[in-house]
């Protein structure tokens, strides 16, 4: 697609005869992460076939989300719309436009589901959840049974916690006693951040590489299990995984690249194993920075600007499997 394709915003919903949760499914919130729009697209067709009844509530699609990199064909059209994402009373670029329609339809349903791809060949799927249910200033949260149930209930074995706790971290220490600590903050809200702060639940599902054919396999189960899940389809309800069959991961600890000349002692991907003391990186100065603890690298970036999240550590997550599974 070129630049100069429509770019309004367009959403579908299916609305059961019976009372029930509202779900919002979203896709392509980053443009080039396309198998949660081929996977809602196929749903669609399905209700619109008559091969898959909505019984109850009702489910929101949002094929593209930013249709500004989708037309790309990039991540971002003119900054991550996954970061800072809340209504502006004067929006400063199309980002913005985008959230001041899609924050009020968030806030208007009480689940979401969103569909995301990663760049690492070989990776898994992975679900992003939530915060433990807190009273606290940063992501208080009351739903975790909830979305925990959910997330046991996609079709994936590994989940990730604790990003916001952890960016938060980075963020003051990176702050010292500035400010503006608090609006720096805002910039690690996203769709489910903003979801959980108007009451509702949320997770990201990262359903695999962004080309790989299986991906939207993934993201299409995920919305089956889902809209089941919730009984807005009249599908049998789908078994949450057994206990300890779900790799439960905690992030924990965020390593800032302080200097251009910072670099990996090798090419990381994400989820790999680390061990304590094991080398990671090399300071500009040959200082070797190591692992804390024994555990998984995330989200490496060897092109992260200095002062700027350069890798996170995570470690197994003992609580996740208390959870009940609802």
């Amino acid at each position: 697609m070129a630049d100069h394709a429509p770019l309004h915003f367009h959403s579908v919903q299916y609305a059961g005869q019976h009372p029930g949760p509202r779900a919002i499914i979203l896709g392509a919130t980053h443009g080039n992460e396309t198998c949660g729009t081929t996977a809602i697209r196929a749903v669609m067709a399905d209700i619109e076939a008559g091969r898959l009844p909505i019984a109850a509530g009702s489910v929101t699609f949002v094929p593209v989300v930013n249709p500004l990199a989708y037309a790309r064909g990039t991540r971002a059209g003119e900054r991550n719309l996954n970061r800072d994402l809340s209504p502006k009373a004067t929006p400063r670029d199309f980002e913005d436009r985008i959230a001041n329609w899609l924050c009020p339809l968030l806030a208007a349903h009480d689940v979401l589901l969103d569909l995301h791809s990663f760049n690492a060949i070989g990776g898994e799927p992975f679900v992003m959840v939530g915060p433990v249910d807190n009273d606290g200033t940063l992501e208080p949260f009351a739903r975790m049974a909830e979305e925990r149930a959910l997330a046991v209930r996609l079709g994936v074995r590994r989940c990730v916690s604790g990003w916001m706790a952890t960016y938060g971290d980075g963020v003051r220490r990176r702050a010292g006693a500035a400010s503006d600590v608090e609006t720096v903050l805002r910039y690690g809200v996203g769709t489910t951040e903003y979801m959980r702060a108007t009451g509702g639940y949320a997770l990201t599902l990262e359903c695999g590489q962004h080309a790989d054919p299986r991906a939207p396999v993934v993201a299409r189960t995920a919305i089956l299990n889902t809209l089941a899940h919730l009984g807005i389809t009249g599908a049998p309800r789908p078994p949450a995984l057994p206990p300890g069959a779900m790799e439960a991961l905690r992030m924990t600890t965020v390593v800032d690249r302080l200097d251009a000349g910072d670099r990996f002692v090798r090419a990381w991907s994400s989820f790999d194993a680390v061990q304590q003391g094991e080398p990671i990186g090399v300071r500009a100065d040959g200082t070797p920075v190591p692992a804390a603890f024994t555990g998984r690298i995330l989200f490496p970036d060897e092109n992260a600007a200095p002062h700027q999240e350069w890798f996170y550590l995570a470690r197994p997550d003992p609580d996740f499997g208390r959870t009940p599974a609802g």
